[in-house]
């Protein structure tokens, strides 16, 4: 079997070919078969790691090896094996003795000492490496350069608690499903489990350390979900109540779904495109023990589902950049490209537009988007006024990244 070693580097050049660090982390369960949960975790970590710190990771290679190897494997093997040594509690023996065990299988083995000669270079040398990176500024991010640019523009005085927010761990947030408890009911059933929480409201519950959800009491009977804060926002902001047509636009993975579903009796129309991801949607909804109308369709051409009865509420979750959840998803800061965003705009807009006619007379819609940058949020939303002279906001919020929720943004509008 290949080592987590050798399958975390595999994991760094599926991404380089372009795929999503979900799918090639499910790619190297897959290559490895039988893999004991311990393995699966630390596989997962190293994996994420190797992500989240990726410029630091390969500043330090080229400071190590200044030209390119011709060979992208060994590479990609000399950057895990660097975050290993640099940001986990591995041994550096085994760190070491393992990677030049691995190279040994790469191009015939001709790397096998250079891996060995860096790895152990980079052990006498890390703190004058450490402080050359943090002179660097994609490196000190470990965000992309045009990223970095960006923040700083759209938030002068707030782009590096961004930056570092989004280079930590991301919290483990519940939501407690009302039907069943509140925030304080459900953290006594915590403690009692040994578990320490704090509520960050009446039905939002901040682990003080993340855990399996199989150890939450009432997780399996759909007594509470996890959720991040800044995802619980939506439901809340919708003005919801019995009786009302709601139609979640966007519903996959079903979250947002679940949440509103938990706060009204309403008859709940949940659409998504893509029909894999629809039967998390049930799943999620079965769990929970609540019901919606589950179909298949694009927001963008209501023609080919809407029945022609308005809505009370909509909420437009639109496709965007995900640039406020990268803690949870480090891959998206290295996919992106600065060009992605006119074409994120253009579909922003279009849903936008298509959804507005569904909406009654007095109705509300909800944009929202995880994402940061003002060109997906505020400047779609001022543009979107314009267009349409029948709307108002009522007000929007821009949530930046923080130790107690993800980066978000949300517009009520209301049709008038």
């Amino acid at each position: 079997m290949a080592s987590i070693q050798s399958l975390a580097a595999d994991i760094l050049g599926r991404i380089d070919e372009g795929r999503t660090l979900t799918e090639a982390l499910d790619a190297a369960f897959r290559r490895a078969g039988d893999l004991s949960p311990s393995n699966r975790g630390a596989l997962q970590d190293i994996a994420y790691g190797s992500v989240r710190h990726l410029a630091e990771l390969k500043f330090w290679l080229r400071k190590l090896v200044p030209r390119p190897l011709p060979e992208p494997a060994i590479e990609r093997l000399l950057l895990v094996a660097l975050y290993q040594l640099a940001h986990t509690r591995a041994a550096p023996y085994a760190v070491v003795d393992n990677a030049v065990r691995e190279a040994e299988k790469l191009a015939r083995g001709k790397f096998k000492g250079l891996v060995n000669g860096v790895l152990r270079n980079f052990q006498r040398q890390q703190s004058e490496l450490a402080a050359a990176a943090a002179r660097d500024a994609e490196a000190a991010s470990n965000h992309p350069r045009w990223w970095v640019d960006r923040l700083k523009a759209g938030y002068p005085n707030d782009w590096q608690s961004v930056i570092a927010a989004s280079n930590a761990h991301p919290p483990m947030t519940l939501r407690v499903n009302r039907r069943h408890d509140n925030a304080t009911g459900y953290i006594a059933s915590l403690a009692e489990q040994g578990i320490v929480a704090e509520a960050l409201d009446d039905s939002a519950v901040l682990l003080a350390k993340p855990c399996n959800v199989r150890e939450l009491p009432g997780f399996a009977e759909g007594k509470v979900s996890v959720q991040d804060w800044g995802a619980q926002q939506a439901a809340r902001r919708l003005d919801l109540a019995d009786g009302q047509r709601v139609l979640d636009a966007c519903a996959a993975p079903g979250g947002k779904t679940g949440h509103i579903l938990e706060s009204a009796d309403v008859s709940l129309t949940a659409l998504d495109v893509d029909a894999a991801r629809l039967e998390r949607v049930s799943d999620n909804l079965s769990r929970i023990g609540l019901s919606a109308d589950v179909r298949q369709g694009d927001a963008a051409k209501p023609e080919t589902w809407w029945d022609g009865v308005p809505f009370d509420r909509i909420l437009a979750d639109v496709p965007c950049s995900a640039s406020g959840v990268v803690r949870r998803h480090p891959d998206i800061k290295w996919l992106r490209r600065p060009g992605d965003f006119a074409e994120l705009a253009r579909q922003q807009a279009a849903m936008l537009d298509a959804l507005w006619p569904l909406l009654a007379s007095g109705g509300k819609m909800l944009y929202a988007t995880c994402s940061i940058f003002p060109e997906e949020n505020r400047k779609q939303l001022d543009a979107f006024l314009v267009r349409h002279p029948d709307a108002t906001c009522s007000g929007d919020e821009q949530l930046l990244p923080c130790d107690r929720h993800d980066g978000f943004y949300y517009a009520l509008l209301e049709k008038h």
